[in-house]
């Protein structure tokens, strides 16, 4: 085993930047509450709600459970009949309207977003902001096409399908991306006509009641609904409601099994988007230098690596690994790790503890097995700052196909580099797991291109870029990655309305 820490000179930490005061109000007029029929309501217990990059308990947010649950899921219910009948367009321009208003206040929520999940704001809170008000007003423009069919079943019948709402849908939220993915989630949900019901990460809530907040504030009270708490205790009551006809969720694997099962026992619906292992394959004549972009972008490391799609198994043929390697090496030391809220930061924390001991727990696994394992970077060394959840953005090489850290998800800023030679054995690799969710290959190649993006076995495959979730570009995963779409027409047809068919004999 070797370990190497790569050289890079520490790059100068300003001062830790104070919140604003907008976002500080923000997080205070959340201590405690729900978002519950149009109203902040106390729960009755709460939880401390931490900022990684200090480590300081920055406010409390509502631990609820079966009562507040029950208090949001009749709230939705109550709303869902008016919100319903109203002309799919008029639901559609309240929703885009919401996406603007999210806009005008981007800078406050990326501040709040940055500091509850440690990421940087230059880097990938505002963006997230910007995505998350675009998906918004995409959907926006989508009720016209909340349309059946005329099916030519016989001259004497008028044969038709129509699309409705299924009634109020469960949103259930992990804290890396919460913006994003919430309004995947409701965007669709609502302007096909459903009442919506959020489960926010209890980990970093503030910044999804804030957006939701904004609108609360263009839609019907009730029509949208936010609780926050734990997995074990808001999150079961929510999938076990009964008046929940519809459960969409985003999180781990074994989380995401137990969502599936409590869809079950009510036999309704369930949307999962859950884990990847995601390959990249660098073809030999692919060009070296985007691909190394490719890698830092795909690997998610200015979010450290905490994402389902990160391309975290990086397969380079043998005539660019060298070259490849070093080049990555060295980008990845330009990345500034420090303060999330310092405009000069790249990469900001790991979320928790928890997942920063899970993290260490697969390094531990791939020096124990005689991995070479590479830091790169400089951690920050500004007092202000808590040590306890920066990670340097981390290579393996070395290390064997069945290696723990090369088959399950670490959700953190490690990948994998391994050469390849045989083009054939190199796809079969990429396809030895049980995930699907996405993947990228990197060639000069139309015919390589071509023949790869058939034959990986993954729901999102890309060429010579390494894009994150788009509005319009269908999303989601094959295996153990999930079920269903994101992101497009087809998901707000299929997983949020039901078809109908009506026959008319005119005999």
């Amino acid at each position: 085993m070797t370990v190497q820490t790569s050289t890079a000179q520490a790059a100068p930490i300003t001062p830790t930047a104070p919140t604003a005061p907008a976002a500080d109000a923000i997080i205070a007029a959340w201590q405690g509450l729900n978002l519950i029929g149009g109203e902040r309501l106390a729960a009755a217990a709460t939880l401390p709600v931490i900022a990684p990059a200090t480590g300081a308990e920055i406010g409390v947010t509502a631990a609820s459970g079966p009562a507040e649950v029950d208090a949001a899921v009749a709230a939705a219910r109550a709303a869902w009949s008016g919100w319903a009948a109203m002309p799919a367009r008029d639901r559609g321009r309240r929703v885009a309207a919401a996406g603007r208003a999210i806009l005008d206040e981007l800078e406050d929520l990326a501040r709040v977003l940055a500091l509850e999940t440690g990421k940087a704001i230059r880097t990938e809170c505002r963006g997230e902001l910007r995505t998350a008000a675009d998906i918004l007003e995409f959907y926006g423009g989508l009720g016209s096409e909340l349309k059946g069919e005329t099916v030519p079943f016989n001259p004497r019948m008028l044969t038709m399908t129509t699309r409705e709402p299924l009634g109020v849908v469960a949103a259930i939220l992990p804290w890396n991306v919460p913006l994003v993915l919430m309004m995947l989630k409701i965007a669709p949900a609502l302007v096909a006509g459903n009442t919506v019901v959020v489960k926010a990460s209890e980990e970093a809530p503030y910044a999804t009641f804030a957006a939701a907040a904004i609108l609360a504030r263009h839609l019907p009270a009730g029509v949208i609904n936010v609780v926050s708490g734990t997995g074990a205790l808001c999150g079961a009551a929510l999938t076990s409601h009964p008046q929940v006809a519809k459960i969409t969720f985003t999180g781990s694997e074994a989380v995401g099994q137990a969502v599936y099962e409590a869809g079950a026992q009510r036999i309704v619906p369930v949307s999962l988007e859950l884990g990847g292992k995601s390959p990249m394959i660098v073809c030999a004549d692919a060009d070296l230098a985007k691909a190394v972009e490719g890698a830092v972008s795909g690997m998610r490391f200015t979010r450290q690596g905490q994402s389902c799609t990160a391309s975290s198994r990086i397969y380079v043929h043998q005539a660019l690994y060298d070259a490849f390697l070093a080049a990555l090496t060295a980008r990845l030391d330009q990345l500034v790790i420090g303060d999330p809220l310092d405009e000069t930061t790249d990469v900001g924390t790991i979320i928790s503890a928890k997942q920063m001991a899970t993290i260490r727990r697969y390094l531990d696994l791939a020096e124990a097995d005689g991995a070479r394992i590479t830091r790169c970077g400089c951690l920050p060394d500004d007092p202000a700052l808590d040590p306890a959840l920066f990670m340097q953005p981390t290579l393996l090489t070395d290390i064997a196909d069945d290696h723990p850290c090369v088959q399950e998800e670490i959700f953190g800023p490690v990948a994998v580099i391994q050469p390849w030679t045989d083009y054939d054995a190199v796809i079969a690799r990429a396809n030895a797991t049980h995930y699907g969710l996405a993947a990228t290959v990197w060639t000069a190649s139309l015919a390589t291109a071509l023949d790869a993006t058939q034959r990986i076995d993954a729901g999102y495959v890309q060429v010579n870029q390494n894009l994150t979730i788009q509005p319009n570009v269908s999303y989601g995963g094959f295996g153990r990655s999930g079920l269903g779409k994101e992101a497009s027409l087809e998901a707000m047809l299929e997983h949020f309305t039901r078809k109908k068919t009506i026959v008319i004999n005119f005999d």
